[in-house]
């Protein structure tokens, strides 16, 4: 198979560990910086030309679109599509799980447990949103942050009404979520792959850090997660149709509560904490909707027909 990977960074751990795993397996990869994809657009030929060639010859993609850029880059991974190269992720579940609100109200829906959720466009309307969610303590995110980058920990109502009120004044879309004390700075990440979990870690934020993003200074061990978390991180991909999710839960009094479900999750920490080859499991399921792709488009063989055609007169 000829597999291609979409990474701005071709030294990026999470890049050359898929790059090792596609060739361990007896696969060529190739690093295409989708910002440096052109999109050809006509009846019927849809083609990306790359630094003045035509992509040709691709059996699959494994997009590793950053936040910064989920516009160009599901763009990009579009444009494969409507050429008939598979994904190891859809660019219509890489939009919903950008989209914070978007991506709860679909978790919702779907019965997965989260933190109680508050959102308004209206500033008027803080004090009983911070009552929708349990009163203060409560977390205030921005709808585009990532990493743990724009999210606030307001530890009274007044100070939430203020953090609320200035991202309202900076035309800033945000979230208001119930805190979880029970947590105590910890989240669990599941890695997700074709429908199993192939791996769980247990992040924990450093000293004073209620975010335990590795990001911010978290660390990663690894954890065994109980059968309500595994079916609380399945249904989450499912849910936002992902192949291959990193889903982010919190342990609560009431069971797992889902975080956030991101497209496009790191390798490093994972496989750090656990000592597995998670890259390995993404080029195996990535070559495997490949092949699936190269069966169903095989020519059948020609069935050998009696002659039933009368002599031709000599």
């Amino acid at each position: 198979m000829k597999l291609a990977i979409l990474s701005r960074e071709p030294k990026l751990y999470s890049t050359t560990r898929l790059v090792e795993a596609a060739v361990a397996r007896g696969h060529e990869a190739v690093v295409l910086d989708h910002l440096h994809c052109n999109l050809v657009l006509e009846k019927g030929k849809p083609g990306i030309i790359y630094h003045g060639q035509k992509l040709e010859g691709i059996d699959a993609i494994i997009p590793r679109i950053g936040a910064s850029v989920t516009f160009y880059g599901c763009a990009v991974v579009r444009q494969f599509e409507m050429m008939k190269v598979r994904t190891a992720v859809e660019s219509q579940a890489i939009v919903r799980s950008r989209d914070k609100l978007r991506s709860m109200q679909i978790l919702a829906r779907a019965g997965v447990g989260m933190p109680k959720t508050a959102f308004t466009n209206y500033s008027d309307e803080v004090p009983a949103m911070i009552e929708q969610v349990g009163g203060a303590p409560v977390i205030i995110k921005l709808l585009e942050g990532t990493q743990g980058l724009g999210v606030v920990l307001a530890e009274s109502a007044k100070a939430a009404q203020s953090v609320i009120e200035a991202f309202h004044n900076l035309k800033a879309r945000i979230i208001v979520q119930e805190f979880i004390a029970e947590s105590k700075g910890a989240d669990l990440r599941a890695f997700v792959v074709n429908g199993e979990v192939v791996g769980a870690m247990k992040r924990q934020g450093k000293d004073g850090e209620f975010r335990s993003n590795l990001h911010r200074g978290g660390s990663g061990t690894l954890v065994k997660l109980s059968r309500a978390e595994k079916a609380a991180a399945l249904l989450a991909a499912k849910s936002l149709g992902l192949g291959i999710a990193g889903v982010d839960m919190l342990q609560s009094k009431r069971g797992p509560l889902v975080l956030e479900v991101n497209s496009s999750p790191g390798l490093e920490g994972i496989e750090k904490a656990t000592g597995l080859d998670i890259a390995g499991k993404i080029i195996e399921y990535t070559a495997e909707i490949a092949q699936k792709k190269k069966a169903k488009a095989a020519p059948k063989a020609a069935v050998a027909q009696p002659d039933t055609q009368p002599d031709m007169p000599q």
